[in-house]
């Protein structure tokens, strides 16, 4: 694949795609009622679909990941006007008056031609295609201004480059080699620290002065917060109008009519009452937290403020683990050098899916960080996909870990099957002078969880590109690599991804059972914040308008009990707002599905190849070709139930093989 585009080339192609796009829909929408049938029509339209795929998503990601600005604008001012023609076409009136007539002439279609039929008469009447011409131009206008709305919130954090200053005294309690690497001022009297994650997170877990640790949070929550405020607000207002004209009570009822939950309010009842669940759990952690910090206060001379700041809470929460779980991550850390977790990673996922991954040597690539993997088959030695692997951080990168889709895997106009291409993005630790790039268990997780969706990419296999890989229903999409978290806290799995970075010994037994009893530590505030992110985004997608910093205080007042700081707006960088809209409670809706998946590992092996490609089969081939409940009851066999779930938050003690 080629990644040697200038600006101009993309420009060119991104017309050539709305040119080709246009003309496909000019040709469809001129068709009388009469004449649709299946080949003029809805082949046509999906061959067409699938030819503008693969160049469509390569265009819109190098703003995510190109190292030159020019390239990152450009693609941005692409992804623009694609997602304008995309509105376009959305509102073609004629083309959907031929697909319904088509819809109701009974033709005799595959499974997934009818779903794609099904669906775009459905998308159509979401759009208001139905209701009268003024509406339509109404409904298309908001949404090339949610679109370019979107498009601009995430360029604004994707070129986020905020530094901080501090003294070595400032940084107490930092890991020397982290302390060793940081860029120094001019004078040398300071160090750098940027708001990415390899540098915040060490320091909001490990730095002893209050006053550094609320410095960065102070920053951190003020991330793009004057444009980004604006712009979601904007949103809000833009999404709710758009709902409301369409028929519905508000952005969310709208969005969830279409996912699992089926409604805003079963989203919100089921945040509501794990919330209820989990408060105990909450309250017993800030009271550990709170011992905790009176013990140091009284230690170091400071006042004691009787509260959890929320700049305390990552600080906090790893001495609970340091403490009463004998986890300390920095030396857990030297056991998790990146070159053994990849190789172990990989390993793992070969074994359990029945693949075979191979490094391609001299790959063209984007970056010379990033490397590339072409995936076999095992049983059939078939060529099922490729993969890259982008893990370490750079100004204008994309700022979190995501799994981008740059091809999917799904028949070609000439019925051959295309390869599907997915990249994993992530911000890992960087290798130093005099280290590996050395991992804490939060990052393993990390890679566990976005190279699951790789698989679901690559595994995904439908003969439509709109139902492959992770093309599932939004509150289903995480359920997958969710599921694949759990090896990382299992012995036997933990045996196989961590060396000694310097000795090449195995993490010792007493480091690895401490490290998994620990995965119950802090459960109640690290999930109630999952819910607090989740309800806020529900709660200001049901309103009309919203003050975004006020209603996250709010509500992280009262659901996590602590306030954020004051003048600042995590919202403003709340990436999941483009694109997870009313979509955030899905993470924890989806990992009710995925521990009871892992059920049948559990039971019969967590290398169990017979069940790892059952699963593969069952849960990653279909993709969204099937409806989610179905994809899940066929695997399990049975329906699903919260059993798992429950006993993981540390809230049941029922068997979780239990039926």
């Amino acid at each position: 694949m080629k990644w040697t585009h200038t600006p101009e080339e993309i420009k060119t192609l991104a017309n050539e795609i709305i040119q080709k796009q246009k003309k496909l829909h000019d040709e469809l929408g001129a068709m009388s009622k009469e004449d649709v049938n299946l080949e003029n029509f809805l082949i046509k339209c999906i061959n067409e679909e699938t030819d503008v795929s693969t160049p469509y998503k390569n265009i819109e990601f190098y703003q995510h990941v190109s190292a030159d600005k020019a390239m990152r604008e450009a693609s941005t001012d692409c992804d623009k006007l694609l997602s304008e023609m995309s509105v376009d076409l959305s509102m073609r009136q004629d083309v959907f008056d031929n697909s319904v007539a088509l819809q109701a002439k009974g033709f005799e279609m595959t499974a997934e031609q009818k779903r794609y039929l099904e669906r775009d008469v459905r998308n159509g009447k979401r759009n208001g295609l139905h209701l009268s011409p003024e509406i339509q131009d109404e409904v298309k206008a908001i949404k090339k201004e949610i679109s370019e709305l979107e498009i601009e919130f995430s360029k604004n954090l994707n070129e986020e480059n905020t530094i901080l200053e501090f003294t070595a005294d400032e940084l107490d309690g930092l890991p020397e080699d982290f302390i060793k690497e940081l860029e120094k001022t001019e004078d040398g009297k300071k160090l750098q620290v940027s708001l990415k994650y390899p540098h915040y997170f060490p320091c909001m877990r490990n730095a002893k002065n209050p006053e550094t640790r609320q410095k960065l949070m102070v920053a951190f929550y003020r991330k793009c917060i004057d444009e980004n405020t604006k712009i979601l607000e904007k949103l809000v207002e833009l999404r709710h109008k758009k709902a409301v004209i369409l028929g519905y009570a508000n952005h969310s009822d709208y969005v969830t009519e279409i996912l699992m939950s089926k409604s805003c309010n079963a989203a919100k009842s089921f945040l509501e009452e794990l919330g209820e669940k989990l408060k105990p759990l909450g309250e017993n952690d800030r009271t550990l937290m709170l011992k905790l910090k009176k013990e140091e206060c009284s230690k170091v001379n400071i006042p004691f403020d009787d509260m959890i700041n929320s700049w305390d809470m990552r600080y906090y929460m790893n001495m609970i683990e340091k403490e009463y779980y004998s986890v300390d991550h920095e030396k857990i850390k030297e056991y998790f050098p990146m070159e053994i977790v990849t190789k172990g990673l990989l390993e793992i996922y070969q074994e359990l899916l029945s693949l075979k991954f191979e490094l391609i040597p001299d790959a063209e690539v984007w970056h010379s960080d990033v490397t590339m993997y072409k995936v076999i088959d095992v049983a059939t030695n078939e060529l099922m996909g490729y993969f890259y692997l982008d893990l370490y951080p750079r100004d204008g990168k994309f700022g979190h870990a995501a799994c981008f889709g740059i091809q999917p895997g799904c028949l070609k106009k000439d019925g051959t099957r295309m390869m599907s291409i997915a990249a994993m993005v992530a911000n890992l630790p960087k290798p130093t002078a005099d280290k590996p790039s050395l991992l804490t268990h939060d990052d393993v997780e990390t890679f566990f969880h976005e190279f699951g969706h790789v698989m679901h990419d690559i595994c995904g296999i439908a003969d439509i590109e709109r139902f492959t890989g992770t093309n599932v229903e939004r509150d289903f999409v995480e359920a997958p690599s969710q599921m694949l978290e759990n090896w990382i806290w299992e012995k036997e799995a933990l045996k196989r991804i961590s060396h000694h970075y310097q000795d090449n010994s195995k993490m010792p037994d007493n480091i690895i059972e401490a490290l998994i009893k620990s995965r119950n530590a802090n459960t109640g505030v690290f999930n109630l914040r999952q819910i607090l992110l989740a309800m806020f985004d529900i709660t200001i997608h049901t309103q009309e308008k919203a003050n975004t910093s006020d209603i996250y205080s709010e509500l992280s007042t009262k659901i996590l009990g602590i306030t954020p700081p004051k003048d600042t707006n995590m919202p403003a960088s709340f990436g999941h707002m483009c694109g997870y809209d009313s979509r955030y409670y899905g993470y924890m809706w989806s990992e009710v599905f995925s521990m009871d998946m892992f059920t049948l590992f559990k039971r019969d092996g967590i290398f169990n190849q017979k069940v790892g490609l059952q699963y593969r089969n069952q849960i990653l081939k279909p993709g969204g070709s099937i409806d989610a409940s179905d994809i899940i009851r066929n695997f399990l066999g049975r329906e699903p139930n919260d059993n798992a779930f429950l006993i993981a938050k540390g809230l049941q003690i029922k068997s979780a093989l239990q039926d």
